[in-house]
């Protein structure tokens, strides 16, 4: 095509921006194998920027699925350096006093045995828990109110055992009727319920609390649950020892944070990369059009007008590689659900997934622009005499 024809062309269209992308949709369409390469390096740069920030988001939202409400729960343990080795009641009701009428107060005795069915034989954590509904769910049976007889069986254990609902197992000597199977655990849990047993306080020989477990409302209620229980209990002499689970939950986001921003920046260096492309293929464009640059300011073509056009077509390249990058990289995400069974649909599609999708074509475009702006000023500032002396 002409620059007599280029120039009706723009005559028959709107002034300004609608002009510009014409020219630029012409210019980039004459060197089609040029720009195909450019726009190629667009897209890996941001299809490498939006999978690796949803990649991070996905493991950062398992992690947070698998943690599930530990940000609500406080441990109390024994503090072994004061040479407490055990709770009592009267800690127990101490630290119930303290936690509040709204926080649920969960004493656990713990120990270990071998579990026996017949032949079969396994090793499995013994805890007395004295109401199991307040942290276990049953798989089969159904949990008491208050555990007082018969014994309630993890779903590893069970599987070992090839035991049911109604059946007897023996720990050390003693028989137990199976009341209940608990379900399988699906995320983390401070006690492992699928490789214990539960059995009633009066079968361990030291009744005495190992721990205590506090559930609040929320992670602030239980953040001032921990500082009351430290007063109370540790008023004379420092018993016991206070986890708030929060704060491990809030260590282990931020290190996923960091590890997603880490992830973005490897990304972000491939598109820059990519933007050394746009650049050079547009300084290589400016070159070889230097006369037509001139004809157009000769004939009345303001600077402005030049600097837009090219400016339009560094944009172009990158909102077309953006696009196909992000359109890409959300199929991948869909793929990494369906190839990857711990991973949910929520923590794939969400507001923080379109977030990395968006900004990857984001950032793309502005590398884009940002690599056209010298090639824009360098043609905008031709002198035409020059210009059309090199046609």
């Amino acid at each position: 095509m002409s620059i007599s024809d280029s120039l009706g062309k723009v005559g028959m269209t709107a002034d300004g921006v609608t002009a510009s992308v014409y020219l630029a949709r012409r210019n980039l369409a004459r060197n089609g194998l040029r720009s195909t390469l450019a726009i190629l390096g667009i897209i890996i740069g941001v299809f490498a920027i939006a999978t690796l920030g949803i990649l991070g988001s996905v493991i950062q939202l398992t992690a947070a699925d698998a943690l599930g409400g530990l940000g609500d729960q406080i441990i109390v343990s024994p503090n072994a350096d004061a040479g407490i080795e055990r709770l009592t009641d009267r800690d127990v009701t101490t630290i119930t006093r303290a936690a509040g009428n709204d926080a649920t107060v969960i004493p656990v005795v713990t120990g270990g045995a071998l579990v026996e069915r017949g032949e079969s034989r396994t090793f499995a954590a013994l805890y007395a828990v004295e109401r199991p509904g307040d942290l276990f769910v049953a798989g089969a049976g159904e949990l008491p109110e208050r555990h007082r007889r018969g014994a309630i069986v993890g779903s590893s254990v069970a599987a070992e055992l090839d035991v049911d609902v109604g059946r007897t197992i023996t720990i050390e000597g003693r028989e137990y009727r199976v009341i209940a199977i608990l379900a399988e655990s699906d995320g983390f849990n401070l006690l492992q319920p699928d490789g214990a047993v539960l059995i009633p306080r009066t079968a361990f020989a030291d009744e005495s609390y190992t721990q205590v477990i506090v559930r609040a409302e929320s992670g602030s209620e239980a953040g001032a649950a921990a500082d009351a229980i430290r007063e109370s209990v540790n008023a004379r002499e420092e018993r016991v020892s206070v986890l708030e689970l929060s704060r491990i939950v809030e260590r282990i986001d931020q290190f996923f944070g960091l590890l997603n921003a880490f992830l973005i920046a490897i990304g972000a260096v491939s598109l820059i990369v990519a933007g050394v492309s746009i650049l050079n293929v547009m300084l290589m464009s400016v070159s070889e059009r230097r006369g037509e640059i001139g004809v157009l300011r000769a004939v009345g073509i303001q600077r402005e007008d030049v600097l837009r056009t090219i400016l339009v077509e560094a944009g172009l390249l990158g909102f077309v590689g953006g696009v196909i990058g992000a359109v890409i990289s959300g199929l991948v995400a869909l793929g990494l659900y369906l190839a990857v069974p711990e991973v949910t649909l929520p923590v794939v599609v969400n507001l923080r997934t379109a977030g990395y999708l968006l900004f990857a074509v984001l950032f793309g475009v502005v590398i884009s622009l940002a690599s056209g702006l010298y090639p824009a000023w360098r043609a905008a500032n031709e002198r035409p005499v020059e210009a059309l002396r090199l046609k």
